[in-house]
């Protein structure tokens, strides 16, 4: 069983910016998704094993780099310019199957969430 855990959310003021990340152990291709008040829970990038591909929502492409330390069995989202349409809960994913994928259904184990919130 995989167990994620993310953390590094908190409440921060539009233009800022915040660090996720995302304790995980094994080989799997991992993602960030969040899920705004509302909302539908929405791709936000994807990274392989190896940390070589990357894919993003195109939304989201210049603000957001996804990376992994797997030495430190760690995944991270660094967001910038942060907006107050960010706010939601994010969620980090882990899939056994090779290659990316930008889908809920085609990831096998999730984090709790952790809450990002950015005033105006």
């Amino acid at each position: 069983q995989v167990q994620l855990v993310e953390s590094g959310g908190g409440l921060v003021q539009a233009g800022g910016s915040l660090r996720l990340s995302c304790a995980a152990s094994g080989r799997y291709a991992m993602a960030w998704f969040r899920q705004a008040p509302g909302k539908e829970r929405e791709f936000v990038a994807t990274i392989s094993w190896s940390g070589s591909s990357t894919y993003y929502a195109d939304s989201l492409k210049g603000r957001f780099t996804i990376s992994r330390d797997n030495a430190k069995n760690t995944l991270y989202l660094e967001m910038n310019r942060l907006k107050p349409e960010d706010t939601a809960v994010y969620y980090c994913a882990a899939k056994t199957a090779r290659g990316l994928a930008s889908r809920e259904g085609q990831y096998d184990y999730w984090g709790q969430g952790t809450q990002v919130t950015v005033s105006s």
